[in-house]
């Protein structure tokens, strides 16, 4: 599987340790950033970049790093097509895919360690959302159905 992987300075730190884990579990990396600490940057930007490569189909899964995951899930579902939850334990990081589909998981560098957070990526990567069960997938269409209804609902931009 592909894996895109982002961190602002909050998640930077743990970045490497992840993208070495997600090599070593057989996966391959699509890092997206920090390229290097930088203390003033934004989280937006790298919630973003992740969740535009999954929702492009560059990569199947997403995992952005912050200081506490919450404003990396917040920015990610912004993107149409990304379902991103910041999980600090192994049932919601297994569960959100299973039942949920999430692609992308949000972690707190500030919330969890370092084993924590392999343990959580471990968990979101082996978990498969479960297409069989009738019941999974009816949610996640009502999911898709809500989603569609607001990108209906936007304001047309006009070129100038």
């Amino acid at each position: 599987m592909r894996v895109a992987i982002s961190a602002d300075h909050g998640g930077f730190p743990l970045k490497a340790d992840l993208v070495a884990q997600i090599r070593d579990l057989g996966h391959q990396v699509l890092d997206l950033g920090a390229p290097t600490y930088d203390p003033l940057d934004d989280y937006p930007d790298f919630a973003q970049a992740v969740a535009q490569a999954v929702a492009a189909g560059q990569a199947e899964r997403g995992i952005v790093v912050c200081g506490s995951g919450v404003g990396a899930s917040v920015a990610a579902n912004k993107v149409a097509g990304v379902r991103a939850a910041v999980c600090h334990d192994t049932y919601s990081a297994h569960q959100g895919v299973d039942h949920d589909d999430m692609n992308v998981l949000c972690l707190g560098a500030r919330v969890v360690g370092a084993e924590v957070a392999r343990e959580l990526v471990a968990a979101f990567l082996s978990a498969r959302f479960r297409v069989e069960e009738e019941r999974f997938l009816r949610r996640l269409n009502k999911v898709k159905a809500m989603e569609a209804a607001m990108a209906a609902r936007r304001p047309k931009t006009s070129a100038r």
